[in-house]
């Protein structure tokens, strides 16, 4: 949906994880020409600040995680991977590393269909975990069964989940985290701000409306000025917090910007961090 210039990420595999009806509405929008065009730039035109903005925080994800590579660290945790691609589009810069999915079985096997049909091989092991159900304190433990070592350094991404969690849940999981990472090791994670949850405005108020139909609520967020204290108390040091417009005026061309402003309100309460595990 977005020109080349705009594009802060690759990812070929997308459309075939969107289902049936968005696909060809998507190429359209791209492809079409005249009245059919019109039609479907009308019917995606309101989502097209959530594209943007989307990708603004998976291109920040994917800066740290190759930050982190090349600093030398060789492993890579993916929590609640859904249809991430990293270890596929990302394969050439992750070669030396070893890349561990933990999602709920059938989410992973959707997954592994959609691969398959487009004959791709992913590198990742998967881990089968149900975040209702599994014990988060066995984590560490069914990690290292499948070969990761928790005395070298982990890259852990957490990428649109922290918002959807009670605080308790969000706690327990960074505890695990600290578990299996090893000092040096580091976690990139999304969150929105606290008022967001209390006061989601007109705009992000309709997302969250759409996110509770599908029985996702928004249930938690952080104050940013609080967070860096949060994290310290559970082994962590705050390296990056960056919200979603500043990381778009600084990547997106100028163009751009009056876009991801029209969904200002989600731009400026969802932020991006990165933390690393103190020694």
């Amino acid at each position: 949906m977005l020109p080349p210039s705009a594009r802060l990420i690759e990812d070929p595999l997308g459309l075939r994880f969107a289902g049936p009806w968005l696909t060809p509405l998507a190429r359209t929008f791209v492809e079409a020409r005249g009245p059919l065009r019109l039609a479907a730039q009308a019917a995606l035109w309101p989502v097209l600040p959530w594209v943007v903005c989307m990708q603004v925080r998976t291109r920040a994800l994917d800066d740290a995680l190759l930050a982190f590579v090349g600093d030398g660290g060789a492993q890579v945790v993916i929590l609640g991977a859904g249809f991430d691609t990293r270890a596929v589009r990302l394969a050439d810069q992750l070669r030396g590393a070893r890349v561990f999915e933990v999602d709920h079985p059938a989410t992973q096997s959707r997954k592994a269909s959609v691969l398959a049909d487009a004959d791709v091989t992913s590198s990742a092991t998967y881990l089968a975990w149900d975040f209702e159900r599994d014990d988060l304190a066995t984590l560490p433990a069914r990690l290292a069964a499948l070969g990761h070592d928790a005395a070298r350094p982990t890259f852990t991404i957490w990428e649109g989940v922290t918002m959807y969690l009670t605080a308790d849940a969000i706690a327990a999981t960074v505890g695990a985290i600290a578990a299996f990472s090893a000092p040096g090791s580091r976690l990139g994670f999304n969150y929105v701000r606290t008022e967001l949850v209390h006061d989601p405005g007109l705009v992000v108020g309709a997302l969250a409306l759409v996110v509770r139909a599908v029985g996702e609520p928004f249930r938690s967020g952080f104050d940013p000025a609080a967070l860096p204290a949060w994290l310290a108390a559970r082994g962590f040091t705050l390296r990056d917090d960056d919200d979603f417009e500043e990381l778009a005026t600084r990547w997106l061309p100028s163009a751009w910007t009056h876009v991801v402003r029209q969904g200002r309100r989600l731009a400026v309460v969802e932020r991006t961090a990165v933390v690393e595990r103190a020694g």
